[in-house]
Order: C-alpha cells, then structure tokens, then sequence
C-alpha cells in the first residue's frame, strides 16, 4: 500500500510543503490537472446526488481550485478549505467560483450545523495522520475533524474522501475516528487488482445509513444493485487532451457569466465577441 517514492507529508507540514513552486504545479502541469479531474468525478459520482439539482458542497484540502472546477462544471455551489495560503493565492488568480477558506482541517470545521448537502475531498485526509508538532495527536485532530464535519452537513449527506493511505493501520484510524463521530459507511476501493489505477475512497453517511457503493473493476461488482453508483464512462473525455477539460467555447463561457450573475457578482455584458476565438500572437 506504501509507496517506494518519499511521500509529501513526510517532508514538511502541508502549509510548508504546498509552497509557491509547489502550488504553480496545480495549474500548469496537464498531467497532475488530469488525474484531479478524474479523482473529482469520481467522489462526486459516490455523493450520489440528486440529478439536476443544484446543491451546496464542501470541499476539504481545496487547493488551487480544480475539484472546484469541476463541482461548478456540475452546476453546483461550494466552499473550499486549505491550509495552504500559497495554494489558495493560485485559485483566486484563477477565478473560481467558490468560496474560499484558510483553515486547518485538523481544528474542525467552522460552519453552522446543517450547512452542507455533500463533501468531497481529494488528497488531503491522509495528512491528518501525522503529527507536525509536539502538540498534534492524529486520533484528537481526525475526531475534531470529523465531529465538526458531521454536524455541518445535513441529515443523510454523504461525504467521500480519496485519499492515499500509507499502510493499513493508517486506514483502521481513520475509520475508526469517523465511525466516532457518528459516520456510517466504509472504504471504497476502485480497481483493487491494479498497482496503478488502485484508489481509495472513503464513504460516509451523514444520519442515515445508506448502501456502500462497490468499487470500479471489480469482478463482484453487482450492477443491479438499488443506490449502487454507477461508472458513468464520462471519464473517457478526458482522454488525449492532456488534462485540460472541455472548457472556453461560446456555450461554456456564457453559461459561467450566467452562473456568476445568480450568484450576484458583477459580469461583463454579452456580445457578438463573447467566446470568439483569438489569433495566436508571437
């Protein structure tokens, strides 16, 4: 489960680690954008949301905004919560369209109860696992986390980490610190007999118990079964284009303004320029 490769939480705190450098990585390596997309449409795909209905989420370990990206693809509403002001520098500077927090996820989260109908997190829960300072206690700070987490998302939410797990005791705290906090749900495993596509992902039910979804690839996987999430095969379109998501056309760009005029922000007027393409400059 471990990897050979020196893991980032082993080299500094996460606020020292996502640096300026680091954080540029986010939006310019097609590579790193790629596989972010995809761990995003996977987590959402584990909420479980209703079709076609906007809802308010939660992403926790933000970073530079690309599940956010995604969630405002997908036509939702969402905060972001990083530890990284570096990180949240690069998302400003791309204009997401999220709310954005500076906070550390291991002193709980500051919301008012009820406030979320989903989270997703991407790459951030295994941070929790260590501790950076004298004062840290790994089960203290994932019990405040996910204590706080529960209260703030409404009754029968679903909240899904991809994380990256160091070794199978890291696993058994994690779990065993949300099942205190009043979590229902287990781990999610796609692709179990692959080295590299394997993926972690935990799902947990806010209140009410719900069906644990199976993981991708996997033989036992039963198609037929009621609230069972389903591969889309959507995932596909990001295929041969270097991590850059189907973006900038007329339609996408002026289904964002429209976006941004419901969430009151003030949005250049339509014209006939509007999404037209520009000759390349040299």
């Amino acid at each position: 489960m471990a990897s050979s490769c020196r893991r980032p939480e082993h080299s500094a705190p996460p606020d020292v680690f996502y640096n300026e450098e680091e954080a540029k990585k986010y939006s310019q390596n097609s590579r790193m954008i790629e596989i972010q997309t995809q761990m995003s449409e996977r987590a959402v795909e584990l909420l479980n949301l209703p079709e076609g209905q906007p809802c308010y989420l939660l992403d926790v370990g933000c970073g530079s905004g690309l599940s956010g990206d995604y969630l405002s693809e997908e036509g939702h509403y969402w905060v972001g919560v990083d530890i990284s002001s570096a990180m949240l520098d690069v998302a400003l500077d791309r204009e997401v369209e999220g709310d954005l927090l500076l906070g550390d996820m291991g002193h709980g989260m500051p919301f008012r109860p009820g406030t979320f109908d989903g989270c997703i997190s991407i790459s951030a829960l295994q941070w929790l696992c260590n501790a950076d300072k004298r004062s840290h206690s790994p089960p203290k700070r994932l019990h405040s986390f996910f204590s706080t987490l529960y209260s703030s998302l409404s009754r029968g939410a679903r909240a899904v980490f991809q994380l990256y797990p160091e070794n199978s005791e890291q696993l058994e705290l994690i779990t065993t610190q949300a099942m205190r906090a009043g979590f229902s749900g287990g781990m999610v495993v796609d692709y179990p007999n692959s080295s590299k596509a394997k993926k972690f992902f935990l799902c947990l039910f806010a209140g009410v118990a719900g069906v644990l979804p199976k993981g991708l690839g996997s033989e036992t996987s039963d198609r037929t079964v009621p609230n069972q999430v389903q591969y889309s095969g959507q995932r596909c379109r990001f295929k041969n284009m270097k991590g850059k998501s189907l973006k900038k056309g007329r339609d996408w760009i002026l289904e964002k303004k429209e976006r941004r005029r419901r969430q009151g922000r003030e949005v250049r007027a339509d014209t006939k320029y509007t999404g037209r393409q520009r000759r390349p400059h040299f």
